[in-house]
């Protein structure tokens, strides 16, 4: 099928290098804390109740302010928005590797994921408008997830490594290449945007980032107990204000999230399959690694090289996703990558108990095959199932939900995994891991039921990869070398 013609103005070479290159520094970042929490620990003196919340930061400022940048960004320059972001992700990591306590480096963490939810929100926007629907933006968004898997598979290993010398390190390497990527991308990227008419959407705004602080706090230190006055506020603040919210929203003239996109089964995919993938495959993998470190005793270098695995052959997966046949939909591979990691999941049943990291290789393995393609698939959907001038709001919304689940799903396999019975305190470990992979492995099959549920009707003549030509962007100046807008100021993120 010939590909349509990349807008004028746009290099999709340059798009697709600083997107996927940003990306994949936002998720080594993100990562970082999962294999330096040891040292970090020691250095602070944090508690055990302050732990959970080294490990959140960054997923609270995420889920926050992803929906709000998308928005943004599409009215106000995606570019604009990218930038800045890149810009604030370096003062924040720099400020994080200065911290001297629990409550500096769990603030600075915060701001780390609104400056990546800039990054994020508005990459996938750029993209869709550098590569037009078709063969090209399949194969871009399969290296902008490849860039995802990537992130996640180099950075443990990285900051596992660099922590052997000193925790802080491989936050001062994450500042300097956030640096980099600020000044390479205010050169090279053009300006998008397709502004709607109305107010912006301030109440909606301001009702949506205390909602999601609110359940992500709940859900943070419910893992102490969820039926405690300190979880139970902030979860009936949340559904109040999340309540609000969607009243506000279906008055709004330019709302953050248009309630029509609900009645829409691509969207409704592409939201529920991120937000499967959070609960079932990132909330899983987030914890095995210290599930293996407490209960086989592998150092933080060991566990690092076997997540290695899990995202590694995630990205290879997802680099090897344009080779599909057409008629293969982003929901068919959604199921596919769901039923993968669900087969990888329950093939590691019994290792703990066994004592033995070899036989959970197969399963990490198995498993990365399967988040490969849910990494590709994703970003395909979140842009496809939007209008062509949301984009970037669609980004937004399947970002939110994916990080969302995520936090839930971490929280879930805290309690599962921690909670078992047993006398031996190791057995009971074991036990633990297991009923975990098999909670994980039931809402994996249960994202791969929704996303073949989520069909969408065509029309019998209607082509394998429909292309709806996207209202022309509202060309901008050509950008000074340098950072723009608050970029320059390296001080203010732009979520």
């Amino acid at each position: 099928m010939p590909t349509a013609p990349s807008p004028p103005g746009a290099r999709p070479g340059a798009v697709l290098a600083a997107t996927s290159l940003a990306t994949f520094v936002v998720l080594m970042n993100y990562t970082a804390p999962m294999l330096t929490l040891p040292g970090m620990t020691a250095d602070f003196g944090t508690s055990l109740a302050g732990r959970p919340w080294l490990l959140n930061g960054t997923p609270l400022g995420l889920a926050a302010v992803l929906l709000v940048a998308g928005s943004f960004a599409d009215d106000h320059g995606r570019k604009r928005v990218f930038v800045s972001g890149l810009g604030a992700l370096t003062v924040t990591v720099a400020l994080g590797a200065l911290a001297t306590g629990t409550l500096g480096f769990t603030l600075a963490r915060a701001a780390q994921g609104a400056a990546g939810a800039a990054v994020l929100a508005s990459s996938l926007g750029l993209l869709a408008h550098a590569f037009p629907a078709g063969p090209a933006r399949i194969r871009a968004t399969g290296v902008w997830g490849a860039a995802l898997s990537g992130g996640i598979a180099v950075g443990p290993v990285v900051s596992a490594a660099l922590g052997t010398v000193d925790w802080r390190l491989c936050y001062a390497v994450y500042a300097v290449a956030a640096l980099l990527l600020t000044v390479f991308s205010a050169r090279v990227l053009t300006e998008s945007r397709h502004p709607r008419p109305g107010r912006p959407d301030l109440a909606g705004a301001l009702l949506l980032g205390p909602a999601l602080t609110a359940l992500l706090a709940a859900l943070t230190l419910g893992r102490d107990g969820w039926l405690r006055p300190q979880v139970l506020g902030p979860a009936t603040a949340a559904l109040a204000l999340f309540a609000a919210f969607a009243a506000v929203e279906t008055r709004a003239g330019a709302p953050l999230l248009d309630p029509a996109l609900f009645r829409r089964p691509a969207f409704l995919a592409a939201t529920s399959g991120a937000l499967f993938t959070g609960l079932g495959v990132i909330g899983l993998f987030s914890y095995l690694p210290a599930l293996l470190q407490q209960s086989l005793g592998m150092s933080e270098l060991g566990t690092s090289w076997l997540f290695l695995l899990w995202s590694g052959t995630a990205l290879l997966a997802a680099l090897q996703v344009r080779r599909l046949p057409p008629r293969f939909a982003a929901r068919h591979q959604l199921a596919l990558g769901f039923a993968l990691s669900a087969v990888g999941a329950l093939t590691m049943l019994g290792a703990l108990a066994a004592g033995s990291w070899a036989r959970t290789v197969p399963g990490f393995f198995v498993a990365g095959i399967g988040s490969g393609l849910l990494n590709a698939a994703l970003p395909r959907l979140a842009v496809e199932s939007v209008p062509a001038d949301r984009t970037a709001m669609g980004s937004g919304a399947n970002n939110t939900a994916r990080y969302l689940g995520s936090s839930m799903g971490l929280s879930l396999t805290l309690a599962v995994s921690t909670t078992a019975p047993g006398a031996d305190p190791a057995q009971a470990l074991a036990h633990g891991a297991d009923r975990a992979l098999y909670v994980a492995a039931g809402l994996m099959l249960t994202g791969a039921l929704a996303a073949l549920l989520c069909r969408t009707r065509r029309s019998p003549a209607a082509p394998a990869h429909p292309e709806a030509p996207a209202p022309p962007a509202l060309a901008e100046p050509a950008t000074p070398a340098g950072p723009v807008g608050p970029a320059a100021r390296s001080t203010e993120p732009a979520a």
